[in-house]
């Protein structure tokens, strides 16, 4: 676990998105578009996967499971069984990446590595004067969002991640219980 990354919030999630999927010319060196690793991040912003889980997909991944979708992965990084139903729109937009870039339903969708990710990924944050951001971000503001959009509830969030207990969790997101952020609110006098 990389403690120094940190979450990135919505607007620095789109402008890295936006900047990977337009090119820009950065220390006099062209980066062409690369629509693949950006949707990587998309896809890692908005399921809460791996970087390296979300290269091991294919089409065939998502199972059609009566009027849903749902993702049936074995974690790389843990060995552990995962299966969680996949929202419409993140199916949908998936097949149309794979048709739009003649994926077949049994290739992988995105056939680079992880170094490739990283590293096209630590560039355009450079170009756009970023630190602390690396491929966990996404996983992490997956897992900020969550909390904070359920009422912080840090049993869901441990739950989607696969996480062990919820102190490894709490620890991920950087984040004490909300009783605890709670408390020190409520104990605010400063006058």
């Amino acid at each position: 676990m990389n403690k120094r990354t940190k979450a990135v919030d919505e607007e620095t999630y789109k402008r890295i998105v936006s900047v990977m999927k337009e090119g820009f010319t950065y220390q006099g060196v062209e980066y062409k578009p690369n629509e693949r690793i950006a949707t990587v991040l998309i896809l890692e912003y908005n399921l809460g996967l791996r970087v390296g889980d979300i290269l091991n997909l294919t089409v065939d991944s998502f199972v059609k499971d009566g009027n849903r979708y749902r993702l049936d992965i074995y974690e790389q990084k843990t060995g552990k069984y995962r299966n969680f139903t996949v929202p419409d729109e993140v199916y949908q937009f998936i097949r149309d990446y794979a048709y739009e870039h003649n994926v077949s339903p049994k290739s992988r969708l995105f056939p680079i590595t992880e170094r490739a990710v990283l590293k096209h990924l630590k560039v355009v944050c450079e170009y756009l004067g970023l630190s602390g951001i690396g491929s966990h971000s996404f996983r992490k503001a997956f897992a900020t969002n969550v909390y904070v959009n359920n009422h912080y509830n840090i049993e869901l969030v441990r739950t989607l991640l696969h996480h062990s207990s919820v102190l490894v969790t709490q620890r991920y997101i950087g984040i004490g219980s909300k009783e605890l952020e709670d408390a020190i609110q409520k104990n605010i006098c400063l006058g």
